[in-house]
């Protein structure tokens, strides 16, 4: 793997050289309106017609040749930038672009036609959460997954689910990222929608094949989402109510021109809304009070300070939980009568019962100019998702005659749990217009719960006392990668994007390595028209014991171990990409891939036998292979727009 890096920065090195007296364009792409970085925007000499674009964070690096450059920055969306630049050092040139149409919010808007026919990028979806308002609401709400279900290669599972299926896999194989930090389970309301406010979401990719090098630990899918960073400018706030539940949105400087926050909070008020009902009825009731309900909640915030040009920190933080609750109390008098007499006893009881499941992340980041052509994002993320059911119950016996209580409790408790501690770096190195190179590393501490009961009993006044944990063993895990990737323009005909992705796996004292190497391609035939074909091998080393296809929270994420391997597949895919006009994009690909090393239940066996013994005794293993053909219609600008899939 070094050798690879070495070569890459020598050869790069080389290409750089022969450039003569070039000079170096760099700086940052953000909304005029808002501040938000503007991540794949368009910089280029319209003269040469050599450029690059800008990357998630706004950045971008140009050489170019000594002298008058006519100097163009363009955006989807956005008013062109054109400037005369008299390029005699190397020159910082920070952009903000203004939106074409003035509009109380402006969202950022998909890649033009052209740029992702030029682009050696395939198999690749960019949606904006506008995007989403044009599909039917399902109670409602709009949700960026079910927009993805609509997409060639992305199917949903069973009938309102909010999980998905790409090109044959499960949804295991599927890395969702949120601000770059995963998240292992996207269901709210047991499947019907995701956890995922479109009123926080600045952009959205979803990368089906050609796999950069980047990316990892998944075989079917990445689903790349970036929170907003928060208006810069002026402070503004946005809400909505609907069927089942509202949000609210608020962003704004806090210093202007420096830091900036945004927060957004939605909840659900099915509990809320049944509770009068509940309480007409229990007001009917004299010995007995019972409540139940159901809500779920997301918490998204985010703050970043621009100490200068070079240095830029982000803090994000994302909470959500859904939760189903059943309380009942209950007090009743009864009288005991023996040969000397009788006594009256009150009995009181309380149950509390329930099942809640929810995901933790938190991300804190370090953007870092070097110099005008590399740089630099230090990343340590946190990720917890937790699922769980429990019941709390308290019994009462108090003699009326003397007072005196005897009480039983029962406490029992079922959960499984992933955790990730995780540490990142990333590059952006720009030696030349010919060559992008993005190279990294990134270690993950993985501690996994996979099924554990809790049971504590008390009778009498604690004179029995039982207090058990038992099931699965948790387990513990390091995960290690490397990976450097190149994207080359040999000419006006032919680019490429070569990469190698390397990453190590220690767990229960056995090591598991991947060497995987990623290609993709693209020919122009025409100025609107190119043929791009990819190859990438994957490995996964986690596993999700699924129990049904409904969207319920009791599957199981669990790691490969010396007795269930990881999983591996290989996918080649081959495309054409045409723009018969510049609003018009029309993609078709066909794809092959083969997966070894799936888990699934053996017949007969379930989530609920976990306790009787270990999980790996439950499983069997398989292979798999998926192929099919997609095409894809697109209609990016004018009065009508959408896609056909």
């Amino acid at each position: 793997m070094r050798s690879l890096l070495l070569s890459l920065l020598f050869a790069t090195a080389l290409t750089a050289g022969t450039y003569g007296q070039s000079f170096t364009i760099s700086g940052t792409v953000t909304d005029a309106d808002t501040g938000e970085p503007l991540l794949s925007a368009n910089i280029y000499n319209s003269e040469t017609l050599t450029g690059t674009t800008s990357n998630v964070y706004g950045f971008y690096s140009l050489t170019q040749p000594g002298g008058s450059v006519p100097f163009t920055v363009s955006f989807t969306g956005y008013k062109t930038f054109r400037t005369e630049l008299n390029l005699s050092k190397d020159t910082t040139l920070n952009v903000a672009l203004q939106p074409v149409i003035e509009l109380e919010e402006v969202v950022v808007s998909a890649q033009g036609p052209l740029q992702n026919i030029k682009s050696t990028e395939m198999s690749t979806i960019h949606l904006s959460p506008s995007k989403t308002e044009i599909v039917p609401a399902l109670l409602g709400e709009t949700d960026i997954i079910k927009t993805l279900q609509l997409m060639p290669g992305t199917q949903a599972g069973t009938e309102g689910t909010s999980g998905f299926y790409v090109r044959g896999g499960s949804p295991d194989q599927n890395l969702i990222l949120l601000d770059g930090v995963p998240v292992y389970n996207v269901n709210h309301l047991f499947g019907f929608m995701s956890v995922f406010n479109s009123d926080a979401i600045r952009n959205v990719t979803l990368t089906k094949g050609g796999f950069p090098a980047r990316y990892g630990g998944r075989l079917s899918s990445v689903l790349d989402i970036r929170m907003k960073e928060g208006n810069n400018k002026e402070f503004k706030g946005e809400a909505s109510i609907g069927l089942i539940s509202s949000k609210l949105t608020l962003e704004g400087p806090i210093v202007k021109d420096k830091t900036s926050f945004m927060v957004s909070g939605r909840r659900s008020y099915i509990d809320i809304l049944s509770y009068p009902i509940q309480m007409k009825v229990n007001n009917e009731s004299d010995d007995e009070n019972y409540w139940f309900g159901y809500f779920l909640q997301d918490f998204n915030a985010k703050v970043n300070h621009k100490f200068n040009d070079k240095h830029r920190l982000y803090l994000s933080l994302y909470t959500g939980k859904d939760k189903f609750f059943m309380n009942d109390k209950y007090e009743y008098k009864e009288e005991d009568v023996w040969d000397q007499g009788y006594e009256t006893f009150t009995y009181k009881s309380k149950d509390k019962a329930g099942i809640q499941w929810g995901n933790t992340t938190g991300a804190l980041r370090w953007n870092y100019i070097i110099n005008n052509r590399l740089f630099a994002n230090f990343t340590g993320t946190i990720s917890n998702y937790k699922f769980s059911i429990f019941e709390d119950y308290e019994e009462e016996q108090i003699s009326n005659q003397t007072n005196e209580k005897e009480r039983s409790d029962f406490y029992y408790e079922y959960y499984s749990r992933i955790q990730d501690y995780s540490v990142r770096a990333d590059f952006d190195f720009f030696p030349s217009p010919a060559h992008h190179i993005r190279f990294g590393a990134q270690n993950t501490l993985h501690y996994f719960s996979p099924g554990v009961t809790v049971n504590q009993e008390s009778y009498l006044n604690n004179e029995a006392v039982t207090d058990t944990t038992y099931g699965n063993k948790n387990l513990e895990a390091n995960e290690f990668l490397l990976y450097a990737e190149d994207d080359i323009t040999v000419n006006d005909i032919l680019k490429f994007n070569i990469g190698l992705h390397y990453s190590v796996f220690n767990v229960q004292g056995q090591t598991y390595q991947s060497l995987e190497p990623r290609l993709s391609a693209r020919v122009m035939l025409t100025d609107r028209m190119s043929v791009k074909a990819s190859y990438s091998q994957m490995q996964q080393y986690l596993h999700l014991l699924a129990n049904s296809s409904m969207g319920l929270p009791t599957d199981l994420w669990v790691p490969a171990t010396k007795k269930i391997k990881p999983q591996d597949s290989w996918q080649g895919a081959l495309g054409l990409s045409y723009s018969p006009h510049p609003d018009y994009e029309i993609s078709l690909e066909g794809y092959y891939k083969k997966m070894n090393g799936l888990i699934d239940y053996k017949e007969g066996a379930s989530f609920f036998e976990l306790n009787q013994g270990n999980w790996e005794d439950l499983v069997t293993s398989g292979t798999g292979k998926s192929y099919g053909l997609e095409l894809l219609t697109q209609k990016h600008g004018g009065t009508l727009s959408g896609w056909v899939g």
